[in-house]
This record gives C-alpha cells, sequence and structure tokens, in this order.
C-alpha cells in the first residue's frame, strides 16, 4: 500500500486493515515481540516537533506504525497523516507535502499528528518545516519525525529555533533494546548462553527475535546494515574501499590506542583529517565513537593523545567483522582474545545506552584511563559507583575467563 492510499484509509477513520500495516504484522508475528524503550511512554496532545533518531533496523519505522494506528484508533479519522522521507527528494518536494497534508486534517479534532519517518533522507529537511511554520501552518500539529543520523540531534537546537513548540522535550534516540529486556523474554530457554546470543543480536529486535527463535541470525540481516551503512557513506561522496578499510583498522585495534594518524595510515588515507571526517560520519549514524584518555588528576579528557575508536552499534561490527558470526557456536570457536574484543565493544554500546536513557547531555563522553601496569577500559566522567567488571555493568553471567574488565568511574 503506498503512502496515498494509506492517507486515505486513515482520513476514513480505518486503522485495522492488515494491509496498511505490514511491519506490525511482522512485529506482533514474533515468538518475543520486545517492546520499544527510549523514553517516550505516550505521545503528547499538544503541537510540536519530536526528532527521533536512531540506527537503522532497530524498530523505528515499525514503532511509527503503531502511533498511527493508535492515534487512529484512540481519536479518530483524519487525526493522524504519514510521510516518507524516502520518496521525497527534496526539500521543496517535503514542504509542498506537508503544506498538502496539512489541509487535509479532520476540523476540530482533538489531536492533529503528522508522522514523517526517514526525514533525514530529505537534504535540509529542516527548512521545508522551517518555512511551513512561518507560513502559519503546523502551529495546531505535532510533527513526529524519525531519521537515522544523529546530526540532526547534534544541531537540532540551530535548525528549528522557537519552531517545537512547548514540549518539554523533543529529542530522542532509539535505542537498542536492553540485555535486561532480553534476558527476561527468552533467557530461561537460550539459558547459559543468553548473553552470547544477546551479543550477536546487538540489541536489534529482528536479530534478537531470529537467534532466540531459530538460533542463527539470518545471513540478509548483516546485509542490511552493511547496505546502510555503505550505501549512507557514499551519498557523501566517500569511498566504500576506504570506509571497509577504516571499520577494518577499529575492529583490528579494538581496546588500543589508535589515534586519527595511526588510523589513517592503516586505511591507506591521505592524513588524519580524511580519516577522521570518515569517523565523524560513522558517529552521525550512531554506529562509531571515540574514547578518549582520562586524566583523573584534572578530571578531563586528553584529547591531543591517541584515542579508541568503539562501535556503539553492535550490528555494525558484526556486519562488517571477517569471522560472520552468526551461531553461538560460532562466537565460541574465537579465540578468547577476540570474544574480549567483541565484549568491549558491547560494554560501549551499553554504556552509550544507558546515558542517552538518563538524558546526559554528552553520552558519547566515555574515556579510558591508562598507567604503566593497570587500565580501566572504560571511565565515565561524574560516575559514583564503581563498575568494576562486564558482568556486572551488562548484568551477564557466566562470562569465560581470560575476558577483559571494564569500569567506570
Amino acid at each position: 500500500m503506498n503512502v496515498k492510499q494509506l492517507n486515505e484509509l486513515l482520513l476514513k477513520g480505518e486503522h485495522d486493515r492488515q494491509d496498511m500495516w505490514p511491519r506490525i504484522l511482522e512485529y506482533e508475528s514474533k515468538s518475543n515481540p520486545f517492546f520499544f524503550e527510549f523514553g517516550i511512554r505516550e505521545l503528547p496532545k499538544e503541537p510540536g516537533v519530536l526528532v527521533i533518531r536512531g540506527p537503522r533496523q532497530y524498530g523505528k519505522s515499525t514503532w511509527l506504525d503503531l502511533q498511527i494506528r493508535d492515534t487512529i484508533e484512540d481519536y479518530g479519522k483524519g487525526t493522524a497523516l504519514y510521510l516518507n522521507g524516502d520518496s521525497l527528494l527534496t526539500e521543496e518536494a517535503l514542504y509542498s507535502a506537508v503544506c498538502e497534508h496539512e489541509g487535509y486534517f479532520r476540523p476540530g479534532g482533538k489531536v492533529r499528528r503528522l508522522f514523517i519517518d526517514e526525514i533525514t533522507a530529505v537534504p535540509h529537511w529542516e527548512r521545508a518545516i522551517k518555512r511551513a511554520y512561518d507560513e502559519g501552518l503546523l502551529r495546531k500539529t505535532l510533527v513526529v519525525t524519525t531519521g537515522s543520523k544523529a546530526a540532526d540531534l547534534r544541531r537540532g537546537n540551530e535548525k528549528l529555533p522557537g519552531r517545537k513548540g512547548t514540549l518539554a522535550k523533543t529529542e530522542f534516540v532509539f535505542l537498542p533494546i536492553s540485555y535486561h529486556q532480553f534476558y527476561k523474554t527468552c533467557g530461561k530457554e537460550l539459558g547459559e548462553d543468553a548473553w552470547k546470543a544477546y551479543l550477536l543480536g546487538g540489541g536489534a529486535p529482528l536479530a534478537c527475535n531470529e537467534i532466540s527463535q531459530f538460533e542463527r541470525i539470518p545471513e540478509y540481516f548483516p546485509q542490511l546494515i552493511r547496505e546502510w551503512i555503505l550505501g549512507d557513506i557514499v551519498s557523501l561522496g566517500r569511498s566504500r574501499l576506504y570506509l571497509r578499510n577504516i571499520l577494518n583498522a577499529i575492529y583490528l585495534y579494538a581496546g588500543q590506542p589508535v589515534g586519527f594518524a595511526k588510523l589513517a595510515r592503516e586505511a591507506g588515507l591521505a592524513n588524519n583529517t580524511v580519516a577522521s571526517g570518515y569517523i565523524e560520519q560513522l558517529a552521525d549514524l550512531l554506529s562509531v565513537m571515540s574514547v578518549w584518555p582520562w586524566d583523573a588528576n584534572r578530571s578531563q579528557l586528553l584529547f591531543r593523545k591517541p584515542c579508541k575508536f568503539a562501535f556503539i552499534n553492535m550490528a555494525v561490527a558484526l556486519a562488517f567483522e571477517e569471522y560472520s558470526l552468526r551461531t553461538v557456536h560460532d562466537f565460541d570457536g574465537l579465540p578468547l582474545a577476540e570474544q574480549g574484543k567483541l565484549l568491549e565493544q558491547l560494554v560501549a554500546q551499553e554504556l552509550w545506552r544507558r546515558r542517552i536513557f538518563l538524558g546526559k547531555a554528552e553520552p558519547e563522553a566515555l574515556a579510558f584511563w591508562q598507567s604503566k601496569t593497570h587500565e580501566i577500559d572504560y571511565v565515565v566522567a561524574g560516575a559514583k559507583t564503581q563498575l568494576s567488571s562486564q558482568k556486572r555493568l551488562c548484568g551477564i553471567r557466566n562470562l569465560p575467563s581470560g575476558v577483559g574488565a571494564c569500569a567506570i568511574s
């Protein structure tokens, strides 16, 4: 069903036809339909703009469909409409679509909600929303946008100043499902292998469902992740080959200080500025972040020293690693040092996920600490609680001996 047909049904008050919601049907058909937990329990009734960003394949579009269906069910016909950014190629096309659909809402409805999926696919999308708002449109409408580029969050206040309504919070990151939820849902069946299955699923609902039900990550899932990352990076004029080299180097040196100069040499790039550009774009895709040395005496990050690079999206880490890990048995066959690398990335994802969920201003501000004889893999400035190991941090039990520890202080 295309966008026009869906909106025609929404304007009639239809919400329970199966052909309207193929993603919801697939979601509800899973043996373990994990719930989405990222800070929004229910949508506000007042107008404004919600900016929701998260990696692809984490369930944003399914969540959006659920919100559209529930809005029509709760408030009646003509209270929710839908646009797809992937099919709106230009700023002008988005502006025209917003103006057109603003006139379709039912007069007198208790709410007016315009849902725009993958709005970041439209270059300069914020100018279209700003233009419509400045012309007097959208003043009574809640605009709910999703996208896969974190740059929108980082520059959100600059893009739509004074045009996000009176909502208490307007920017959210769509998070991976937690290990707690995964273990509570299917840990009994998986037993001691639950944490390994979660690691391989990366917190992505689709992959976690597959491995919990069929004990295997399907081949199409890492392919989807690779296509997303490569497609978005190449669309910015970057090289597929250099990107793969960067990702290979990140994985090779996981847990070790590398720095941008060495990363550039290993990836065959011209200089550290080019390497920094690739890392910034991977960070915009909520996939990789820099982990800087921590000066304990001055309680600050040391930006002039070599840093580590950590995956904060395990699905991306596993989509590009060389072992093609699909089952727990595959993971068990890895050397302990390689298992340790993956666990350290999992801890980075979990620290980042928790800091996002708690609303920390700079959730990516992770560090590491080293002396001549000791090392703490992750330090979070300002935390009062010492977490001495990966086991305690992630709630994982039965880790193999020899796997490295991580901590925050």
